[in-house]
């Protein structure tokens, strides 16, 4: 990276993050410098910018994939809950259909059986999504066509030192 002292630390203390500096005292002495050593600052301070915004997206992206781990996890609380409390629901269809049916046994069976029925249907649902599936096609291809694109560059640049030995 780049010196300590242009490293700047974020306000909510994730870490440093490389900055150039807008001026410096050296301002003077490089009116002074060669063209070699002003186009080394450059790339350097080029170099240095890139890594600047290779970092800042990197904490962003942590510090907003901490938010959406936690809004997962609340998610998934809620899911569990409202998992376990379907229970209740079944067995409160089941009691009505009791209470009309005046039996028991008949209305827990129904209500059992449509759960069956509605995980059935829904597996076989999913189960057909899954079977169309297809690999990424196009970017296979994209991903073949480069590497037949680099292959003779390569065996060109391996051969090249060899002929002018």
């Amino acid at each position: 990276m780049s010196s300590p002292k242009h490293e700047r630390t974020s306000p909510d203390g994730v870490g440093a993050v490389p900055y150039l500096p807008l001026s410096s005292d050296e301002e003077a002495a490089a009116s002074e410098q060669s063209i070699g050593r002003l186009v080394g600052d450059a790339t350097q301070h080029l170099s240095t910018l890139v890594r600047a915004e290779v970092e800042l997206a990197k904490s962003e992206l942590v510090a907003e994939m901490k938010k959406a781990l936690k809004g997962a996890v609340f998610f998934l609380i809620a899911l569990a809950v409202g998992l376990y409390s379907s229970y209740f629901l079944f067995l409160f269809v089941a009691e009505i259909l009791s209470d009309w049916w005046g039996v028991r046994w008949p209305a827990f069976l129904t209500v059992f059986g449509l759960m069956l029925l509605t995980t059935a249907l829904t597996a076989f649902l999913g189960w057909r999504k899954v079977k169309k599936l297809r690999a990424p096609e196009r970017t296979i291809g994209s991903v073949k066509e480069t590497a037949a694109a680099l292959k003779p560059r390569k065996a060109a640049e391996d051969d090249l030192p060899a002929t002018q030995a």
